[in-house]
């Protein structure tokens, strides 16, 4: 880490800035351990495809020490040329504290806070609390993780109050970014959010579709993370596009890789509204279509089918991307089997 607390937010104006993708982690073949080789080909490939950084996904069964033995592979591998995202979503705030703090002494850069599947505040002082003590623990830089899918109802229509947010951002120096996924349907939530806090932190939503309208009205310049491996080299090549004033040249990119967007919507979309989780299982596929390493995933993962990768690969191949032509079985084997 490179920045202290009181200076992590400008730290952060100057260094998030592009896309940040999610790692999702490979274990052997025999689901005892963790495939080293597999997470440096995926780290490597993140910064080929210009990606900027990776979170660490916490949600595909490692265990703690496993989840450590992945951050420290990847920072190793990043070396300075990706930033490495914290995923603080471990099943308590102790698990958390432990895991930000070993974290940093490996050298992550900034954290994702998260909620447990059996947290059930009954205040928003209680998120407040529960996030501040995640912050107080470390150096580090905090994305505050404002979505519909923590059940916070009870709190605001939106499901993160805009005053809950403010609060964090005023009472916790280290918070650097809010990612933002409120108050659908629509986005006039998310742009609450910008108007109110835009020029305190960084503020993104992290849907690609979306990117368009947030650049041109707000000069997003950071957005994560999500499953942006899924497009190969190419939302990182349009968002530096937008970045650098050509927004018509981007747009051209945009609107290739539509298909997958189309595809996305379709199987993607299913299997979240059916389970409220994300399809890890079907992220880790569309990235080793654009030479990820796939491979095993220990439970609970939903299972993957043929119609599913069917027509993941038909979307994008139809956007043009430079698709591996291996058999989909060789998915779930992985190109660096251990």
């Amino acid at each position: 880490m490179s920045y202290s607390r009181s200076d992590a937010r400008s730290w952060a104006q100057a260094n998030m800035k592009g896309i940040c993708g999610c790692l999702l982690p490979t274990f052997t073949s025999d689901l005892k351990g963790i495939n080293e080789r597999a997470i440096r080909h995926d780290i490597a490939r993140e910064k080929e495809l210009g990606i900027s950084g990776a979170l660490l996904v916490a949600e595909c069964g490692t265990t703690f020490d496993e989840l450590l033995q992945v951050t420290e592979i990847a920072v190793d591998e990043a070396a300075g040329g990706l930033q490495t995202v914290v995923h603080a979503v471990l099943p308590t705030l102790e698990d958390n504290i432990a895991l930000v703090r070993e974290s940093e002494r490996l050298g992550a850069d900034v954290v994702l806070v998260s909620y447990p599947l059996t947290y059930y505040p009954k205040s928003e002082e209680e998120v407040f609390e529960y996030t501040r003590a995640i912050a107080e623990s470390t150096n580090l830089g905090i994305i505050v993780f404002a979505m519909h899918l923590w059940n916070f109802r009870r709190f605001h229509p939106s499901h993160f109050s805009p005053d809950l947010i403010g609060r964090m951002i005023n009472e916790i120096p280290n918070v650097v970014a809010v990612k933002t996924e409120v108050g659908g349907p629509g986005v006039g939530g998310i742009a609450q959010i910008f108007e109110r806090y835009r020029n305190d932190v960084i503020v993104m939503d992290p849907i690609e579709s979306n990117s368009p309208a947030w650049h041109a009205a707000y000069g997003m310049q950071w957005m994560g993370t999500s499953n942006y491996e899924a497009y190969g080299p190419w939302v990182a090549r349009y968002f530096d596009l937008m970045r650098d004033g050509k927004f018509e040249d981007a747009m051209e990119i945009y609107w290739k890789l539509h298909p997958i967007r189309e595809s996305d919507a379709v199987v993607v979309g299913q299997a979240l509204a059916g389970t409220a989780m994300v399809p890890r299982y079907l992220w880790k596929y569309q990235g080793w279509l654009n030479g990820f390493n796939g491979g095993p995933l220990r439970a609970p993962q939903a299972r993957i089918n043929d119609g599913q990768m069917k027509q993941l690969r038909a979307g994008a191949v139809a956007a043009g991307l430079d698709v591996t032509t291996s058999l989909d079985e060789e998915f779930l084997v992985g190109r660096n089997p251990a």
